[in-house]
């Protein structure tokens, strides 16, 4: 590695960001996805989660809503904290760019921030059915965290940040270009997120004519 110019990257930072408390078992969602991360149709299921990204001037947070079958990000919002403000903005800006709900589950961690009134508002308003895994469980989020991880490893934790502009950009970048569209995942066939949109409306398409 060393002879051909690369290093190693991990996908955990040196020092994380003060941890958020859980919620407890009485204040958790229930858990209708039960660990199921497939789809058989577009939007039938989204998940959920939040990462941090250590810049000079302080944590960037970038929040994230994903689709269960293409695996598609939809909503990005960043913030310096682990909070629920942008937890929030992520489900509200993939509500509005994918349609409405319908009571399909969305699925996140047992982070504070996602039993909080804000969430708790956001979700009955746009008729959705919150889920969330066991406690302690290890697979409780495994889509997303697998998502956030490729973030970490790939843009996070691999330079230095000068400040949270530079770092919103990078990560930005990172989710839109690679994750949404160069990225190959298993579930969409070995496809970007991306590609595989476009080949099922291709598809409905000629089904159409």
């Amino acid at each position: 590695m060393r002879e051909n110019g690369r290093r190693g990257v991990t996908r955990r930072c040196a020092r994380d960001p003060e941890r958020e408390e859980r919620a407890s078992k009485r204040e958790s969602a229930p858990d209708p996805v039960k660990r199921d991360f497939s789809a058989d149709g577009p939007n039938k299921a989204r998940f959920a989660d939040i990462a941090y990204v250590r810049t000079h001037r302080g944590w960037l947070c970038p929040a994230v809503a994903m689709g269960a079958r293409s695996r598609r990000v939809a909503g990005r919002p960043m913030a310096p904290g682990m909070t629920a403000e942008p937890a929030g903005d992520a489900l509200e800006t993939a509500m509005a760019r994918r349609g409405p709900e319908g009571g399909r589950p969305h699925r996140s961690d047992r982070g504070s921030r996602c039993v909080s009134p804000l969430i708790g508002k956001t979700v009955e308003e746009g008729g959705v059915a919150p889920s969330m895994g066991p406690v302690s469980g290890p697979r409780d989020n495994a889509v997303t965290e697998s998502l956030t991880g490729v973030v970490k490893a790939e843009c996070a934790h691999a330079r230095a940040f000068s400040g949270r502009e530079e770092a919103a950009l990078e990560t930005s970048e990172c989710i839109e270009r690679f994750c949404n569209r160069i990225g190959i995942r298993s579930a969409p066939g070995w496809l970007g997120p991306e590609g595989f949109e476009k080949k099922q409306r291709e598809e409905s398409r000629s089904k159409a004519a």
